[in-house]
């Protein structure tokens, strides 16, 4: 599958400066609200006329909303402004083997529809065909009325691009070979389509929503159709050259191990993962029919399951240490499609190694961490991904 960069700012110097100043208002509005004109030309370096300027065109464009007057010395109170959650939404969907979500989040990131679409296959046809559904749907629950959609944001499991990863097994999408995801997508939904990867959009909706508010270097492991790690590293997402970093589901934990559907033996998705505990319990003749499945059987202390949750703690843990060395993150998350009852279980589990970067005098953020988002966390990444390219300033490539 390919995928084509996010768009980039075009046009004139002029059309780009303006563009640029727009963003560069939205972004300290978002982080200061309420906030008035004489501080945002404070901290954005902009004319306090410039800043007049723009916060008239966001005002009428639905952006920002007045926020009453702050009383601070002689002479009229100072008009405040935030950002007006009405004003515009983006889109979230997840695509995985046997199933899509979609999120409609509003741009001071209120949930405001949320679905589940079954799929019998992943081809691309199929995939489109659920993606117009999922929009149609938001679109009748939520009208846009004085609303724009500012886009979608599509996320899916890698690896992107023909690489040396096989792309088969339980969380590969099969069919896509050389589709043009973002093409497809913007056909399908009638908007411009960012395309991502699943476990880099987790991690960016447990910034916006969950427990790695406020932090700026973290880690994610995400249970989705695989299992991959989401980077963010001073307050930036870590994507590597052609959106694959984060493949830890492939890091060989165990030489000679397991056959993994990549072609390598003893990746650690073969040894904790959806697909892992799937496989666990359909050696032991259990057959999972339903997400629910997974948390019915660990609150019956399943023996099948309460083995694979024993057995995957150490592999999980080595893992975990080589991500704290190599990336020196505040904290590790894990999250996505587990319950939360058995990441508990999975983290309460963990066998940490004395021996790494993350063990320091002080420390008050937890070493590993769940996530607060759930089954849902990559489809609201997906939309907080269009949210955050609206309101962050880019910096145009050189040509």
């Amino acid at each position: 599958m390919k995928i084509t960069s996010p768009r980039r700012i075009v046009g004139s110097n002029a059309e780009r400066t303006r563009l640029h100043n727009r963003q560069v208002v939205l972004g300290h509005v978002s982080e200061q609200q309420p906030v008035g004109r004489a501080e945002l030309a404070r901290i954005s370096g902009l004319s306090t006329q410039a800043v007049s300027n723009i916060i008239a065109e966001l005002v009428e464009d639905g952006f920002l909303a007045e926020a009453g007057r702050q009383v601070a010395g002689r002479g009229l109170p100072a008009l405040q402004y935030r950002l007006n959650g009405h004003g515009a939404a983006a889109l979230g969907i997840e695509v995985r083997p046997d199933a899509m979500f979609g999120a409609l989040v509003d741009l001071e990131g209120e949930t405001l529809f949320t679905t589940r679409i079954a799929l019998t296959d992943s081809a691309p046809a199929s995939v489109a065909a659920a993606a117009r559904e999922i929009r149609a749907g938001a679109l009748v629950a939520r009208p846009m009325k004085n609303q724009r959609l500012l886009g979608a944001g599509v996320v899916m499991p890698g690896p992107f691009g023909n690489v040396g990863i096989s792309g088969a097994g339980q969380s590969a999408l099969q069919g896509w070979g050389e589709t043009d995801a973002t093409a497809l997508f913007e056909e399908a939904l009638e908007t411009a389509v960012i395309v991502e990867n699943d476990a880099t959009a987790a991690a960016v909706a447990e910034r916006v929503r969950g427990v790695a508010s406020g932090l700026r270097t973290y880690c994610f492991i995400y249970f989705g159709a695989g299992l991959g790690l989401g980077m963010v590293a001073d307050g930036e997402v870590q994507r590597g050259a052609f959106g694959n970093a984060g493949e830890i589901g492939h890091v060989v934990v165990t030489p000679g191990g397991r056959q993994c559907a990549c072609g390598n033996r003893g990746c650690l998705e073969t040894y904790a993962s959806r697909i892992a505990a799937r496989t666990e319990l359909a050696a032991a003749g259990i057959e999972l029919a339903s997400a629910s499945d997974i948390e019915r059987l660990y609150h019956e202390n399943n023996p099948a399951l309460m083995a694979w949750l024993d057995a995957a703690a150490a592999p999980l843990s080595q893992a975990i240490g080589m991500i704290e060395n190599l990336f020196d993150p505040e904290t590790v998350i894990l999250g996505g499609a587990m319950p939360n009852a058995v990441l508990d279980h999975l983290i309460g589990g963990l066998s940490l190694a004395g021996g790494s970067v993350a063990v320091r005098p002080g420390r008050k953020t937890p070493r590993v961490m769940r996530g607060a988002c759930g089954r849902l966390t990559a489809a609201l990444g997906g939309a907080a991904l269009v949210i955050h390219d609206t309101i962050t300033p880019r910096i145009a490539a050189k040509t």
